[in-house]
């Protein structure tokens, strides 16, 4: 990974202690000089250095390097976040990634969502270790325990209230897309129907039933709806007008006899689109489904995956608009960076047999811990408030690029989940309503970020959405950094990406003959990473 420039000082952690400069990292290894080899040698060298693994056998290159080398040797190439962020953290606290190499990074991946109160928080550690100390199981399979049932407890004081009083948890496999499933399958035996709405651009996961209520997907028993979206409006329209014809069509196709789609089992949605671009739903369409599916009694089911736990400045997202789901589908943030899933739902659907959604891995004792101790932290702190007054601020100050760079096509989000759509204004046509997406430039903007220590991820529909998912815990000082680095790399990248003028006809001016007087410049070499 070839880093640019030095990249500015990382704000202090509010409970990171200073690492030594010359403090070995955690794997035991010593920091290295990015673009070197172990033992002092390139990439490839022979004087890689190497030490011996528990086989007995030497494992060569043991530093970032030769572990990135590995990786892309070893593992299956369906691996995807490790293609765009080369780095192999060894080290984490809060916003800041520290890697093997070195450098510190500003976080605003956060898990793809995952981690509410950033790396390694001092109430999620606590929490971990007091269950490690106490000699409890770790794993019980569905047993209650003392640790499940103030996870429910915690988990149900935080929920809308017309579903916290009447309401059953579900427990399944440990991710998101586990949950989906076990929703899927709760609507259908509770309805005795098969079908299914979803919507365009949405994601859901990654097995075979939640990939099928996915944008992507192409099962016929999943009826595709358009999800308003003010920016690219499927109708040409957008704002308040797009979100109308949504509703109507939505109305239209389970009202018209002859649409060919039967009364589903239920409706799945996300409240904001995280993956599909962070498109946030507007708040009179999601009652509109609300009411569009009470009257016709199709279960609503809420994908809050990656919305929930005070991401968007709500508690979940589902109630900036005061709708009540019969189903909240739950992971991410809820273990406090462990993994944990579970299905809240109306115990009026509660037609489940026993045994007939199952998980060995329902029951991960120290999740349960670290996601008590994450939902009460954001919840006494009223982080989700927070959320939603800082995002509001970042979000403006974004806009503001779009003054001075035409290829900020649209800044949109809401509360700490944010995306900017890039676009390619030179490539629009008299027709287009919007410029075309320019996922090439996404993609340099991400490199570019990286190499100022800020590591974002892309989204949207053609990968053309820089998403920024910082913890709830950012403080002032960190927003600031990341948005300096963000539009210092957006810069960059348009920089690159100018056409570049024709080199100029006029002949060379002669040089003068190197001699006392005139000694050839040396080039500088790289700054250090944190020199002035």
């Amino acid at each position: 990974m070839a880093v640019t420039e030095s990249a500015p000082a990382v704000p202090a952690e509010p409970h990171a202690p200073p690492a030594p400069a010359d403090a070995p990292n955690r794997a035991g290894e010593s920091r290295e000089t990015p673009g070197k080899a172990e033992g002092g040698q390139g990439e490839g060298g022979q004087g890689e250095g190497g030490q011996a693994s528990p086989s007995g056998r030497t494992v060569r290159g043991t530093g970032y390097e030769g572990i990135l080398r590995r990786q892309s040797l070893r593992e299956s190439a369906a691996r995807t976040y490790a293609r765009s962020l080369p780095i192999v953290p060894v080290r984490a606290r809060g916003l800041t990634i520290e890697g093997a190499d070195g450098r510190r990074y500003l976080d605003c991946l956060s898990g793809a969502g995952t981690l509410a109160l950033g790396h390694n928080h001092p109430v999620v550690l606590e929490a971990v270790k007091k269950v490690l100390d106490s000699g409890a199981p770790l794993h019980v399979l569905d047993l209650a325990t003392p640790l499940k049932d103030a996870f429910t407890t915690e988990l149900f004081a935080t929920l809308p209230g017309d579903l916290a009083d009447d309401a059953r948890v579900q427990f399944c496999g440990p991710a998101g897309t586990d949950a989906v499933e076990a929703a899927l399958t709760l609507v259908r035996t509770a309805t005795g129907r098969d079908g299914l709405l979803a919507f365009t651009g949405a994601y859901h996961g990654m097995t075979s039933g939640a990939l099928a209520a996915s944008g992507g997907a192409r099962d016929v028993r999943v009826t595709r709806l358009p999800y308003p979206h003010s920016y690219r409006c499927p109708f040409g329209v957008g704002g308040e007008h797009g979100a109308e014809l949504s509703a109507r069509w939505t109305e239209s196709l389970l009202d018209d006899p002859k649409s060919g789609v039967t009364t589903p089992a239920g409706m799945i949605v996300e409240a904001v689109q995280g993956e599909g671009g962070v498109i946030p739903a507007p708040d009179d369409w999601m009652r509109r489904m609300r009411r569009i599916t009470a009257d016709r009694s199709i279960p609503l089911v809420v994908d809050e995956v990656q919305t929930g736990v005070g991401r968007t400045g709500a508690f979940w997202a589902v109630e900036h608009s005061g709708v009540v789901p019969d189903v909240m589908v739950l992971s991410k943030a809820i273990g406090g960076s462990l993994p944990l899933a579970v299905v809240v739902y109306r115990s009026s659907l509660d037609a489940w047999e026993p045994g007939a959604h199952a998980g060995t891995f329902r029951g991960n004792q120290l999740a349960m811990a670290a996601g008590t101790a994450t939902l009460a932290y954001v919840r006494e702190n009223k982080l989700a408030e927070r959320a939603g007054t800082l995002g509001a601020r970042i979000l403006g100050q974004l806009r503001g690029l779009a003054a001075t760079h035409p290829c900020v096509g649209d800044v949109r989000g809401r509360g700490l989940m944010i995306g900017v759509e890039l676009v390619d204004p030179d490539a629009a046509g008299p027709d287009d309503t919007v410029p075309p997406a320019a996922p090439a430039l996404a993609l340099a903007v991400q490199q570019e970020c990286l190499a100022r220590g800020l590591i974002v991820e892309l989204g949207g529909r053609h990968s053309a959405v820089v998403r920024l998912l910082p913890p709830l815990t950012l403080t002032d000082e960190q927003a600031t950094a990341v948005l300096d680095r963000f539009a210092d790399a957006l810069a960059a990248a348009e920089r690159a990406r100018a056409p570049h003028p024709p080199p100029s006809r006029r002949a060379p001016a002669p040089r003068p003959a190197p001699g006392p007087s005139h000694r050839p410049r040396t080039a500088p070499g790289p700054t250090p990473q944190g020199s002035p």
